[in-house]
């Protein structure tokens, strides 16, 4: 790769300079705060642009790359330390978890082109599913619903519903309880 050739000028980050310079000092100053409670949270976020449903706990310390990227369903939770990268959508469901110190990127570049290309894919965490903490999504990851990626972990690609995931969506550790009655669970690996 040659990073003098590297041109980001065709990234929309999908809301004009003035919004994003105005989110660069709120979301630096008041979201990622100490300062507990989530109704100003939720409030802040919708005022840029968020779709946050009812209930939602929003824990000190979170970072949002864009919020108008960013829609998160009823009764979710997040965690302290929390970093939603998202340069492209990031879709939330209802009664999702995504404890501590979790990172979601959906921005990574093409290390095969000598311009370094930047490459955006959304996340998408379905009802029910949780994110363990300190775990890591990459760009295109989709947690199905029920799913869990064990503490620590990497999750990439589609990890599947009603199961624990560790590190990859070939690696079910085991089959998680509650899954709806007609639900047909994957087999194990």
């Amino acid at each position: 790769m040659d990073l003098s050739k590297y041109n980001n000028a065709g990234f929309n980050r999908g809301a004009s300079l003035a919004k994003h310079a105005c989110w660069l000092v709120t979301g630096g100053v008041l979201m990622s705060s100490w300062l507990p409670g989530s109704g100003w949270r939720r409030s802040v976020l919708r005022l840029f642009g968020a779709k946050i449903g009812t209930a939602v706990v929003i824990k000190p310390g979170v970072r949002v790359k864009f919020p108008w990227r960013l829609s998160i369903g009823d009764y979710s939770w997040i965690g302290e330390d929390v970093w939603i990268d998202n340069l492209a959508e990031v879709r939330i469901g209802c009664n999702v978890c995504l404890s501590q110190g979790v990172y979601i990127c959906t921005g990574s570049h093409d290390w095969s082109r000598e311009t370094f290309d930047l490459i955006v894919k959304p996340v998408i965490f379905r009802d029910h599913s949780w994110a363990c903490a300190f775990c890591r999504l990459s760009p295109g990851a989709v947690m199905e619903e029920g799913a869990v990626l064990a503490m620590g972990c990497l999750g990439s690609g589609n990890l599947s519903a009603w199961s624990i995931h560790s590190n990859s969506p070939e690696n079910i550790v085991k089959l998680r309880p509650g899954a709806p009655e007609n639900f047909v669970r994957p087999k194990q690996g």
